[in-house]
């Protein structure tokens, strides 16, 4: 081997390399990027949600208006006039998209079995319930991620009255409002329904204007 084998072996490396990083690393997601803001723009920027109507489905940004969140990521609501999302471990104080995760609490954990139920006690507190009365698993139970952005169609009825009384709305134009806000299943088969906690309180907020 002569002595400037290395040396060819060495710039035909860092051609590859090269190569391989203009393509890859910019052509390719250039191009994904291009296809996703024609295909899909309102996905491809975070599926954000803004104070405007938002009447378009999950994804639109429903005109110009001030983005308050994503349909993908929960936040906090407080407060017997909003619906309440599913409680969080995510960060100190919940809904941290920083500290996305889950309690990693066993079922046999009693602080668990604890926290469970305080959360049951103040769901039925909150909402009039009995205290035999059947609460859904995700007004009690925190999320994997901690930053669930949708609640079960039983738990978003089950708050309907609470948030109708605070708002001094008819109950049927609550229960509307649920229904307007249910996603079915994805595909039709996947997952169960559910309701978007944001999408489902600012078209509170339109209502009560």
């Amino acid at each position: 081997m002569t002595a400037t084998a290395p040396l060819r072996q060495l710039f035909a490396g860092l051609r590859v390399l090269l190569a391989l990083t203009l393509v890859l690393g910019l052509a390719y997601p250039l191009a994904i990027t291009g296809v996703a803001q024609i295909a899909a723009p309102g996905n491809a920027n975070g599926s954000r949600v803004s104070t405007v109507a938002n009447a378009n489905g999950p994804g639109s940004e429903g005109g110009a208006g001030r983005v308050v969140g994503s349909d993908l990521v929960g936040q906090p609501f407080d407060g017997p006039q909003w619906f309440h999302p599913r409680p969080s471990a995510a960060g100190e104080d919940g809904y941290d998209t920083l500290a996305s995760g889950a309690s990693n609490l066993g079922p046999n954990n009693p602080d668990l079995a604890a926290a469970v139920q305080e959360r049951l006690t103040t769901y039925r507190a909150e909402n009039g319930l009995s205290a035999g009365q059947r609460v859904p698993a995700d007004a009690v139970t925190a999320g994997a991620s901690g930053l669930d952005p949708d609640i079960s169609v039983e738990n978003a009825r089950l708050q309907s009255a609470r948030v109708a009384r605070a708002r001094s709305l008819a109950p049927a134009a609550v229960a509307k409002a649920v229904n307007d806000a249910t996603k079915g299943r994805t595909l039709g088969i996947l997952g169960e329904p559910r309701v978007n906690v944001l999408r489902l309180n600012l078209a509170l907020d339109r209502l009560r204007r």
